[in-house]
């Protein structure tokens, strides 16, 4: 039975996800058979394992790190906003129910044993395991029915690190003030303490380590420097979605408000020819943009309803004039279309809506959830991509005789008669080295031999190395129970 210790934030964002990454690459970098494991998470950020469920993409991220193939015993709850107080909730990789959070802090205590089956799963098949709270313990009005920080931590028998961001400033109110909320028993779980997110010279902090260190009796297992190559690393959260200055070659991502599966645009971010533009609401898209990229969404009528509140339907009717090219994936895929139909009401009241109107499809949405591995062909090169399915609804109409990805020969996309258009079912196409070096040529941009997934580990063996210099990674193990 392996050890585990439990990384909690003493806020939401304090790089949680980031420092598991480095230490369970740092950990399998020494040897070890070590498992990330984040009993909740809340992010519209999805992966599909092999068992054909669904997790946070940080946990992918992470088993990417550890070394092992994503599982959905790596995040057994996972939240999908679907509006303002609505979430899909995802057990062991499959929806069970769309809730309300007053409904949710009901069902939660009722989620803990298929917590727990996980966890335990991965502890007898791991010399370690490195969890991942969620948010902050600090929140002691959640405590009761816990499942993501402390909760999870008195059922498990885990002990505690706590994280804190210098970053945003205050940083030892955040630790002292954690330490000053919490019950007794929450408190004798948390071992040590590690600030995030430094710039500058660590020996200026020295003080205020000894001020953390006297009023919560912690240890300090380091102080870790912002880690500058982590924009290249898939990012969870929304509020991590950046730019990306490059080439002459413009791609423009409107940043809708349910934005989901992001990480399709992060090989982008590595090409020298492409600059990267995420355009925030409230701003008009650019017009120098040679593509236009409408992402995924986790709630694609209400979002399409705010993309033309936002005038984007418009500057995107004048995108095309000007020749430029457009590309819909999962959720803006189905914007393109000329209708989409909620004949069940599976993201709110039972209604139809006017698409975008630039492919000759109609989508209808369905209680049914494809949710697969696939492996797809382009129509015009035979190009392999590698990618996945995580949608609900079906799309048919006449752009579908012109697909240009196809699985087993059944589409999964669409466009226009002469190509200016396109959209498909399928995230990940731009992981594929040779198919996006292709894509991006079309748009002007120069062929390309840069291998993603190649850059992605030698990015997160950097990442090892950094946890190794400013985190004391021999505490930490001393400190796994």
């Amino acid at each position: 039975m392996g050890k585990s210790i439990m990384i909690q934030g003493a806020g939401s964002n304090v790089g949680k996800s980031l420092l598991v990454a480095g230490i369970c690459r740092a950990m399998s970098n020494r040897g070890y058979k070590v498992s990330p494991f984040k009993p909740q998470n809340m992010s519209n950020n999805a992966a599909v394992t092999e068992d054909h469920g669904e997790i946070g993409r940080a946990q992918a991220l992470q088993a990417i790190a550890a070394r092992i193939k994503p599982h959905s015993d790596l995040n057994p709850v996972l939240l999908k906003p679907e509006s303002e107080i609505g979430s899909q909730v995802i057990v062991s990789g499959k929806r069970i129910a769309t809730v309300k959070a007053r409904e949710y802090a009901k069902l939660k205590p009722k989620l803990l044993d298929a917590v727990m089956k996980s966890f335990n799963h991965i502890k007898k098949e791991n010399d370690f395991v490195i969890i991942e709270g969620a948010g902050s313990p600090a929140e002691v009005n959640l405590r009761k029915g816990d499942i993501a920080n402390m909760g999870f931590a008195e059922a498990a028998n885990v002990p505690v690190v706590i994280i804190g961001d210098i970053d945003r400033g205050g940083v030892i109110a955040q630790l002292v003030g954690t330490k000053e909320i919490l019950d007794t028993p929450d408190n004798q779980r948390i071992k040590g303490f590690i600030i995030n997110k430094f710039r500058g010279d660590i020996s200026l902090f020295d003080d205020g380590l000894t001020i953390i260190k006297k009023r919560t009796d912690w240890a300090s297992l380091g102080v870790v420097p912002w880690f500058e190559k982590a924009n290249i690393l898939p990012a969870e959260d929304i509020l991590d979605i950046s730019s990306s200055e490059g080439g002459p070659i413009t791609v423009v991502v409107p940043k809708l408000r349910r934005i989901a599966n992001f990480d399709d645009l992060d090989p982008l971010k590595i090409e020298a020819s492409i600059s990267l533009k995420i355009i925030e609401r409230g701003r008009p898209l650019p017009q120098n943009a040679q593509l236009v990229l409408i992402p995924g969404s986790k709630s694609t009528m209400s979002d399409l309803e705010d993309f033309r509140l936002q005038g984007w339907d418009i500057d995107l009717q004048a995108h095309v004039r000007r020749g430029g090219q457009v590309l819909g994936i999962c959720g803006g895929y189905q914007m393109l279309g000329k209708m989409i139909h909620d004949p069940k009401g599976i993201e709110g009241p039972p209604r139809s809506i006017v698409g975008l109107g630039l492919l000759d499809i109609e989508t209808t949405m369905s209680e049914q959830k494809v949710l697969r591995e696939v492996t797809a062909m382009t129509r015009d090169s035979n190009l392999q991509v590698k990618g996945y399915e995580i949608h609900i609804g079906k799309s048919s109409g006449n752009d579908l005789s012109n697909s240009w990805l196809q699985v087993n020969n059944n589409n999964v996309s669409a466009a226009s008669r002469n190509g200016q258009i396109q959209g498909c079912y399928l995230h990940g196409i731009f992981s594929n080295d040779a198919f996006r070096s292709a894509y991006i040529a079309k748009l002007g941009a120069k062929f390309s031999n840069v291998n993603f997934k190649d850059k992605i580990d030698k990015t997160l063996d950097l990442l090892s190395e950094h946890i190794e210099k400013y985190i004391d990674l021999d505490h930490l193990i001393k400190l796994t129970k």
